[in-house]
């Protein structure tokens, strides 16, 4: 816990040094890795002053007061959570559609009027107050200083260097924000000449009505004299997401720096305007890294009842690799993009690892081809029960599919880490109808084990020993273990910690009752509760053996490690991995399978190495602990997990 509140003291300083840097000359670090730190300190202390704050000038100019509250927008990294975002606004009952602009990579700027006449030029500062640079606006190609309506209130737009006057002038400065920054601040104001101002926005704040929609917004700052950016409207989610993989692809063109697109409902929202951040609009940000290719086919991956799509591609660069193969996720997805066998697509790299395809290529980013439909499977190649198209997932419904009964064991074997009971030997198993449950492999012995292929007495003993070895698992875990559809453990975590947080609970259950917890939804909820009526007896006869049982719903004062997270890479010396990973979760803490931004430690025995994991957590600045720092902090939180 002191560890904690010392990356938590760590982030605040860093956050507020780079926003200064970022508010008064040049930026430090990448926007990318500052979302990290971000995002970091609000997943251990989400109430920090720091995330209250926007950032603060310290050009020594006057400080004024916006009339348009300027602090950060929602954002969205990929279409599934744009999606999320756009459904809600969707369902609003004033909803009149969206308003799609660039999102500019400059620096904010607030140009207030009275009566038509520009008074003040006012930087972002801290959401609400920033520095008056008003002699350096004026010299600005784009600020107006007379507007042609009788208008009092703020016009908010974005400072801005262009490519060509940075490549003539200021290829000493890292980028163009950089540059503009730095001389949107010069106290001489020399050089603002070189600076252009791009407007998006505008508030009357003693008139509401003075503006109804966001597009009559942009027309009447363009007839004002304003330099606007392309604004496009529409109603359809879909095309938003296809027109920001067309823009992603052509913004090297662009005369400016555009880091995504800004989305708002097409109904101005006085209200919502004033926001320190706004409902109403999202930044959907653009991909690290695009590419194009052309579906030649699609794969059913098959895990457990689930049958994944896989598009088979041509050949294309990306993130350093060359891909032929990316996720297509799921049914759903498929019908939303109108996706056929021939169509060009753009393909990224999710976290730059795992290849996805997102969408459509733009039209003409390659040559038309033949096209025919997607064949989805319809039967499962096992049992011949018919498939199952939920949407979100191809699955087979049949509970006692063979494939699926086979998966359960395999993910329980996962789950508790019992590495011994190899995928061979399961399969042994499995396959003469000895385990067929569960259950069944609590009644085991390691004479008959010990007369299956490669065992031996002390082979089939070692066996024994570990699946004997009692354990006391979390309900999530426990669950989890059973293996529903698309039901992992941080799904019943989020359960548990709604309250149904024993077994007895859980199986009390409606659908009803689990579809109002937060991310959880009709169809998740269903899954839960089918899953539990099914594998009722399978879970009975397993706490009936005595080896397993669940821990008690633990009090907030016996979660010492909650709010902190772990990852464990490499063998571990004085305790089994899978036991120290049900410890910590049974303090409260979230066990991470990677190196994430809101990790809070990497647990590894080689903690100088170069692996991939110990790179990205030092890039991260995420601690990297050992073996013996680990039992350390769990001595601190209670007992130790046994060797």
């Amino acid at each position: 816990m002191e560890q904690r509140t010392d990356r938590i003291a760590a982030l605040e300083r860093l956050i507020v040094s780079y926003q200064r840097s970022y508010y008064n000359g040049e930026a430090e670090i990448s926007d990318a890795e500052f979302d990290l730190l971000w995002d970091e300190l609000k997943s251990l202390h989400p109430k920090s002053p720091v995330l209250a704050k926007v950032g603060k000038d310290d050009g020594g100019f006057p400080k004024a007061k916006h009339l348009i509250p300027m602090g950060s927008q929602e954002k969205a990294a990929n279409p599934e959570e744009f999606l999320q975002w756009a459904e809600k606004i969707s369902a609003l009952g004033d909803f009149g559609g969206f308003v799609v602009q660039y999102k500019l990579d400059g620096a904010s700027l607030e140009l207030q009027y009275k009566n038509g006449i520009l008074l003040k030029a006012v930087t972002r500062g801290d959401g609400v107050t920033g520095d008056e640079i008003t002699s350096n606006a004026r010299a600005m190609k784009g600020v107006v200083e007379k507007l042609k309506d009788d208008f009092s209130g703020g016009v908010r737009g974005e400072v801005i260097m262009t490519h060509d006057v940075w490549q003539k002038k200021y290829r000493d400065k890292a980028n163009c924000r950089n540059a503009a920054n730095g001389l949107m601040r010069r106290k001489d104001g020399k050089g603002s000449e070189d600076l252009s101002f791009i407007t998006y926005d505008a508030c009357a704040p003693d008139n509401d009505d003075f503006f109804v929609n966001e597009a009559g917004k942009i027309s009447w700052l363009e007839r004002q004299g304003f330099a606007v950016i392309p604004l496009v409207e529409t109603a359809n989610p879909g095309e938003i997401i296809a027109y920001r993989e067309k823009i992603a692809s052509a913004r090297d063109t662009l005369p400016f720096d555009i880091d995504g697109l800004v989305i708002k409902d097409k109904t101005t929202d006085p209200a919502d305007l004033r926001r320190a951040r706004p409902e109403r609009q999202i930044a959907f940000k653009f991909v690290l890294e695009t590419a194009f290719s052309v579906l030649r086919d699609v794969e059913w991956s098959e895990s457990g009842a689930t049958y994944t799509p896989i598009g088979v591609i041509d050949p294309v660069r990306l993130a350093g690799t060359t891909v032929q193969r990316a996720n297509l996720n799921n049914p759903d997805m498929i019908r939303a993009m109108g996706l056929k066998i021939g169509k060009a697509v753009s393909v990224v790299k999710r976290g730059e690892i795992i290849p996805k395809i997102e969408g459509l290529a733009p039209d003409g980013a390659l040559p038309a081809e033949h096209e025919q439909e997607i064949v989805f499977p319809d039967t499962c190649g096992t049992c011949g029960t018919a498939l199952e198209d939920g949407g979100t997932r191809l699955f087979c419904p049949n509970p006692g599919c063979q494939k699926k009964l086979h998966h359960r064991l395999e993910k329980w074997a996962g789950v508790l880490d019992i590495r011994e009971l190899g995928d061979k030997l399961l399969r042994q198993l499995f396959d003469k109808k000895r385990v067929m449950s569960v259950a069944a492999l609590y009644t085991l012995t390691a004479e008959e084990l010990a007369l299956y292929e490669r065992m031996g007495k002390q082979s089939a003993e070692k066996v024994i020993r570990h699946i004997m070895t009692p354990r006391e698992m979390s309900l999530a875990g426990f669950v989890a273990g059973f293996d529903f559809e698309g039901v992992g453990e941080l799904i019943m975590e989020r359960v548990a910690s709604s309250g149904y947080n024993t077994l007895e609970r859980l199986r009390s259950a409606a659908v009803e009752d689990l579809a109002r917890i937060w991310g959880i939804g009709t169809i998740t909820a269903e899954t839960i509760v089918q899953g539990l009526r099914d594998a009722k007896e399978d879970m009975d006869n397993v706490l009936a053996s005595g080896v397993i049982s669940i821990a008690a719903p633990p009090r907030e004062e016996d979660l010492p490690l909650l709010g902190l997270s772990f990852c464990f890479t490499g063998e571990l010396k004085t305790m089994k991995r899978s036991a120290a990973e049900e410890k910590i979760k049974l303090l409260g803490a979230a066990l991470k399978s990677s190196v994430v931004k809101d990790l809070s430690y990497l647990v590894t025995n080689d903690t100088e190495s170069g692996t991939a994991k110990n790179k990205k957590a030092r890039d991260l600045g995420i601690p990297i602990i050992d073996e013996d720092q680990f039992r350390a902090l769990l001595e601190k939180s209670g007992p130790a997990p046994p060797a």
